[in-house]
């Protein structure tokens, strides 16, 4: 093996498990759902891949305690580029694929690429018990093969710009499910990813997992203290190609087990 090939298989197994974490049909066709016997409750039953579902200590989300953060202070450095993307309906969420260089997150020194976005709703995390309509996972991958995601909690209001790029292609992605491609795949061409920017002066930070099986954990988790906008429209049109079983695609909140949650102010 020649020197470097090591690291770019340990990248390559990490994209597949992320792709695994957003697809419909995990690997060896195990599906799984919000509700029922295929519901969160179950998962790790369903594969004995998806076995830290259930066992895991460190799983996400939470419900995140103002009064019980640590503050410190250490800025969240983001650098995000245009980049060709492709909209894609993973049967359980609404996802972007990031086709080209799409910018980066630092953190503790490290760099973490990002390579795709997807939506949940209602909100996956909640704060102090608060749930909003909808939130966005922003997923990172370092060199090494660790995974940080970005979240950013919606409300009510304007419409959100970043989601405005793609409202044609959502349309479009819909009108595909009705006609039997429940998979499909819409390009997006160049994506402005710099709407995804916006500064925020204070995050919760915590490790824990991914929120859908295999439920990896040692994922490094930045919730962004902004609340930001969404239009019901938008959240509508993210909803409308999902299965009636997926349009609230909210895993329920999970034990902290002795976590700390910190608050970074900058």
């Amino acid at each position: 093996m020649a020197m470097g090939d090591g690291r770019v298989v340990l990248i390559g197994i990490v994209s597949l498990l992320l792709a695994a974490a957003n697809a419909h049909i995990i690997p060896g066709d195990v599906s799984f759902t919000y509700s029922g016997m295929t519901g969160p409750s179950n998962w790790g039953k369903l594969s004995p891949g998806f076995a830290v579902c259930s066992s895991g200590k460190h799983q996400s989300p939470i419900d995140i305690r103002k009064e019980d953060t640590s503050a410190t202070k250490q800025c969240l450095i983001r650098d995000y580029q245009d980049a060709n993307a492709t909209l894609i309906n993973n049967g359980f969420n609404i996802g972007v694929k990031m086709e080209s260089h799409a910018g980066a997150l630092t953190l503790d020194g490290k760099n973490y690429t990002l390579q795709q976005v997807h939506w949940h709703s209602p909100a996956e995390h909640t704060i102090n018990g608060v749930r909003h309509p909808a939130e966005l996972h922003l997923v990172h991958l370092s060199d090494d093969g660790e995974i940080s995601v970005v979240s950013i909690l919606y409300k009510f209001g304007k419409a959100d710009p970043f989601l405005n790029q793609m409202m044609g292609q959502l349309a479009e992605l819909n009108k595909e499910v009705c006609q039997g491609d429940e998979e499909a795949h819409i390009p997006l061409g160049i994506l402005k990813n710099k709407q995804l920017e916006k500064e925020t002066r204070k995050y919760y930070r915590y490790v824990g997992s991914l929120t859908v099986p295999p439920c990896r954990e040692n994922v490094t988790w930045s919730i962004l203290g902004k609340v930001r906008d969404m239009s019901l429209a938008q959240l509508n049109a993210l909803r409308a190609p999902l299965g009636v079983g997926y349009t609230k695609n909210a895993r329920p909140l999970q034990d902290l087990n002795g976590r700390k949650v910190e608050l970074h102010q900058c």
